[in-house]
């Protein structure tokens, strides 16, 4: 492959010139690095799947505070486990880890798997997930791929195939792991990750404080604003949902959200989706709304104004409406709770946010 004998004259150049970086201006901190528990180190790369450290960061505090090892994690009600990672997003991150947990605690004895091949067998682990374990808890020689390190080995090698292909992804593992430091694998992994976080960050990177500035091809080529290049183009669909925070004998109606769907073992309110924008009027004159209160004389307590929520392959959109009805309604899924159950129940953050700013106000006074 070309781009890798071209690599090989720059290899021991780009290592060195990594590793010395980060021992001399790395000031990068985060509480798990130089962590050597794997149960931590799995923890905290999940925690920052699809998560910015800075919001991560406190999430972790929390997990590794109520669960000290994988055995506690895995002997937690799943419903306490879920409220503690409410915020995050991304809930089968939180799946997985639960079912990892348990597998991890009954079928090895609470014992982590110390090889690569095993670590990326469990539920949840992918190829970078796998070689940060390995490689930080453990010492093993591989590699990790993120797009912090697809960004660093794209300008400075002047790659432009498309990281987003299957041609780019096998090109830029091999790249990764020609350029790995076989004897700290740890150590070189955490460091280029870090350089790509405060130095060859996507936007406005800092060129001019680059220890690579005299070789970087980007910046020697003015391809920085180019690189790395991405051909995949995301279609977002948008969906409208519509809560009612029904209200009766002074407790609220919520279900648990079913499989395969977003949002999964979360909870929710009376829900009314539809795929388009819905006034009030409409809402009040849909099948749901009459068939729950119809006959029930609803009151409305408070209708919210829009809230928006940015998911990767969805936006969601859509307002709360609270009411009380006179009789119990007729809602098969639903089961009523008062404000000390719902205060326990996980939420998604589309309703948290409600939440957060309003008062529910049939458990007022």
């Amino acid at each position: 492959m070309y781009i890798l004998d071209k690599m090989d004259t720059g290899k021991k150049y780009f290592t060195k010139q990594l590793l010395q970086w980060n021992k001399t201006q790395n000031k990068r901190a985060m509480p798990w690095k130089g962590e050597k528990d794997p149960y931590k180190i799995w923890l905290s790369e999940i925690i920052l799947q699809q998560t910015r450290v800075e919001q991560g960061w406190a999430y972790y505090n929390r997990f590794v505070s109520t669960f000290p090892n994988i055995k506690k994690l895995a002997a937690a009600p799943e419903e306490k486990v879920f409220k503690l990672w409410e915020g995050l997003g991304y809930y089968t991150r939180c799946k997985n880890l639960i079912a990892t947990a348990k597998f991890i605690s009954n079928e090895k004895q609470g014992k982590f798997p110390d090889s690569y091949e095993e670590i990326l067998s469990l539920k949840g682990i992918g190829p970078y997930t796998a070689a940060a374990i390995a490689s930080f808890a453990f010492n093993l020689p591989h590699a990790v791929v993120d797009g912090n390190v697809f960004r660093v080995l794209s300008r400075f090698f002047g790659i432009d195939t498309p990281i987003d292909s299957s041609t780019g992804k096998n090109l830029f593992t091999a790249l990764a792991e020609a350029l790995l430091d076989k004897k700290l694998p740890g150590i070189y992994n955490q460091a280029i990750m870090d350089f790509g976080a405060v130095i060859c960050k996507p936007q406005i990177p800092l060129c001019s404080a680059c220890p690579f500035k005299a070789r970087c091809t980007a910046l020697l080529e003015g391809k920085v604003d180019v690189l790395p290049v991405k051909t995949g183009k995301l279609i977002k669909k948008q969906r409208w949902l519509y809560y009612l925070i029904v209200a009766f004998n002074g407790k609220i109606y919520v279900r648990k959200r079913g499989p395969k769907e977003i949002w999964e073992n979360l909870y929710e309110f009376v829900l009314l989706e539809t795929n388009q924008s819905f006034s009030l009027s409409e809402i009040k004159n849909s099948k749901l709304f009459r068939n729950m209160a119809g006959k029930n004389k609803a009151t409305i307590l408070h209708v919210s104004e829009m809230y928006k929520q940015q998911l990767t392959h969805q936006t969601i959109k859509g307002n709360f409406i609270q009411l009380t009805v006179n009789n119990e309604p007729p809602l098969k899924d639903y089961k009523a709770v008062t404000y000390k159950q719902l205060k326990k129940l996980p939420f998604p953050k589309f309703i948290t946010a409600y939440l957060a700013e309003n008062e529910v106000k049939a458990f007022a006074g």
